[in-house]
């Protein structure tokens, strides 16, 4: 069985199927299933109400999250979760003063998705994820049915950026690379993703004038993003600062020192979405990452 972020699942042919009615909850019960509903409700008592085509779901207090029951988790696990995707898999299905009621655990779906997908993964392994929040020091990412993983800042890319919402929103759909496990603690990485220095400036050209993002204004001059991961260096002038939209002129491309020369022709002050990533690895698994090309003496890599 696969398994998907939070959302993923919710408006598939396969869940919707599924939650049509009590016969489809009833078939999906006797497998096993993990579905997904929006919940409507967290009330007073924490139980989340789950709203499954007309019919009543509800996930009690202590099925809600992993850790609720020990208390190594907090509500707010629980109430956060209010008008988004819940996975859940169904345990009861009653008929109490003419209504139907189903009851559902999102705990055991967790548990299902710990034993079966996020322990076998290992250093390197490529996952699926969905940013659920954003912190100045990382993004949290959901791996799987509401799992959460930390994808440190300076992994997020090459190119330095002062906050994930510069790369990442919520509910941004992304790929990323366990960087390390310990205790069912994962961290993740991203920038191992978005290809190496070669790659990124194969992009460009000598004589091509080009947009950009200022990243760090230094006394020698002005970094500026051309892609997350690839940055170039043009003379200090004054009156720009990080964060503003650059338009340059590509001097020279210098792979064997791993360096971009630009020429700022205009920069001002205007605030992009963040646009989905363009990753250059699409296999499920990396044993080593070497952004730097052949022969440059600063090398740059991570092994996993």
């Amino acid at each position: 069985m696969a398994y998907y972020p939070e959302g993923w699942l919710i408006n598939t042919f396969q869940n919707r199927a599924a939650t049509a009615n009590v016969s489809a909850l009833s078939d999906a019960m006797r497998e096993g299933r993990i579905l997904e509903g929006r919940a409507l409700v967290c009330d007073s008592a924490h139980n989340l109400l789950v709203d499954l085509n007309g019919i009543r779901g509800i996930i009690p207090r202590e099925e809600g999250a992993i850790g609720i029951r020990e208390g190594t988790v907090r509500d707010i696990a629980l109430i956060s979760r209010v008008n988004r995707p819940v996975c859940f898999v169904i345990t009861d299905i009653e008929k109490s003063g003419g209504q139907i009621c189903a009851t559902l655990s999102r705990r055991k779906a967790q548990e299902r998705c710990l034993h079966d997908f996020i322990e076998s993964l290992i250093p390197g392994d490529v996952v699926d994820a969905r940013i659920t929040h954003l912190e100045p020091f990382g993004a949290f990412a959901d791996i799987g049915c509401g799992l959460i993983s930390l994808l440190p800042i300076d992994g997020i890319s090459i190119s330095r950026i002062e906050h994930p919402r510069e790369r990442f929103f919520p509910d941004m759909d992304i790929r990323a690379i366990i960087k390390s496990k310990e205790n069912r603690k994962i961290t993740l990485s991203h920038k191992e993703l978005l290809g190496t220095w070669e790659e990124n400036a194969a992009l460009f050209s000598v004589g091509a004038t080009v947009a950009g993002i200022v990243r760090s204004v230094e006394p020698y001059g002005i970094f500026i993003e051309l892609t997350p991961n690839l940055a170039g260096l043009a003379e200090a002038r004054p009156g720009v600062f990080p964060g503003q939209q650059a338009s340059v002129y590509i001097k020279s491309i210098l792979p064997a020192r791993m360096k971009i020369k630009l020429v700022i022709i205009d920069t001002f002050s205007y605030h992009y979405k963040p646009i989905p990533p363009k990753y250059y690895f699409e296999g499920r698994h990396m044993d080593a990452f070497r952004y730097s090309p052949d022969g440059c003496p600063k090398q740059i890599s991570t092994v996993f």
